[in-house]
């Protein structure tokens, strides 16, 4: 099941797409795709609907976060093998993870917006994992059952807060205002089915920069959760991101970076795809 909302930024509305590829309002059943309704019985309630009786949503709605209160946003950074050489950085012994702040979440075709003075802004490709149940010192073993799905990401980056301003961690260069394309769905675990067997790829102006598959990530997705869920109480609805293959733009040899009028166009094996354009900061002279 493919679980989105859509509308304008702050008025989305809850809907889905059905097999067929059709989206449907889901505004007539409930308020919205809140954390609440990420456990298996709400999931379950949900995936029993008769889509065909669904109102239509018609023509091309702008499509928002696919659902609202993502308390936590959890980043892994150098978890594929080949993304951390391409970094010359060893292999992790245990996961590296930052936070990227909420309030940088996105729809997954809105703009990203350069900050103010910043001039290598990155891409990077990434699985999530959407948490459907509250998660503490959980087994690796158990982990899949606290996941409620999958969605596509974007973790963009600005190399130089990240890197050279960071203060020693990286969240700083991670969480600017739209450094956060989420969706364009919700994907339920079940029709993912094997997290580790998908294809992830990334675009730039219509040039293919990443083409990976989690099949190279370092830690898998059960063991990302299981981990996490020792350092933090995972609650429903947060989002664990997984980190990115290689390909991105500061380990190109010159390093490539986004610039105004820029196209990123990126998917994964059954999460959908987004499109974004590079915009200039209103603040920032022409």
């Amino acid at each position: 099941m493919k679980l989105l909302r859509y509308g304008p930024a702050g008025e989305e509305r809850p809907g889905l797409m059905d097999r067929d590829g059709v989206l449907r309002d889901l505004s007539g059943l409930l308020d919205d795709i809140g954390p609440r309704m990420l456990d298996r019985a709400a999931l379950d309630m949900l995936a029993a609907l008769d889509t065909r009786r669904l109102p239509v949503i018609e023509g091309r709605p702008r499509l928002g976060v696919p659902w609202p209160g993502i308390g936590k946003f959890v980043a892994v950074g150098l978890n594929y093998r080949q993304h951390a050489a391409e970094s010359g950085m060893a292999i992790p012994a245990e996961p590296t993870l930052f936070p990227k702040w909420t309030s940088c979440l996105c729809g997954p075709d809105d703009d990203i917006v350069i900050p103010p003075g910043c001039s290598r802004l990155d891409w990077e490709v990434e699985l999530g994992i959407v948490i459907g149940r509250r998660a503490r010192s959980v087994a690796e073993a158990d982990a899949p059952a606290y996941i409620a799905g999958y969605c596509l990401a974007n973790d963009v980056s600005e190399r130089e807060y990240q890197l050279e301003r960071s203060g020693g961690q990286w969240g700083k260069g991670k969480g600017f205002d739209t450094f956060g394309p989420v969706g364009p769905y919700l994907v339920t675990a079940d029709e993912v089915g094997d997290p580790q067997a998908l294809e992830l790829w990334l675009d730039v102006n219509g040039d293919r920069q990443q083409h990976g598959h989690t099949s190279d990530m370092i830690f898998s997705c059960a063991q990302l959760v299981s981990y996490c869920s020792r350092v933090m109480t995972l609650e429903p609805g947060d989002l664990i991101i997984t980190g990115t293959p290689a390909g991105v733009g500061m380990g190109a040899r010159p390093p490539r970076y986004l610039a105004p009028g820029d196209i990123i166009t990126l998917g994964a094996t059954g999460l959908g795809t987004q499109t974004q354009r590079v915009v200039r900061h209103p603040d920032e002279p022409v």
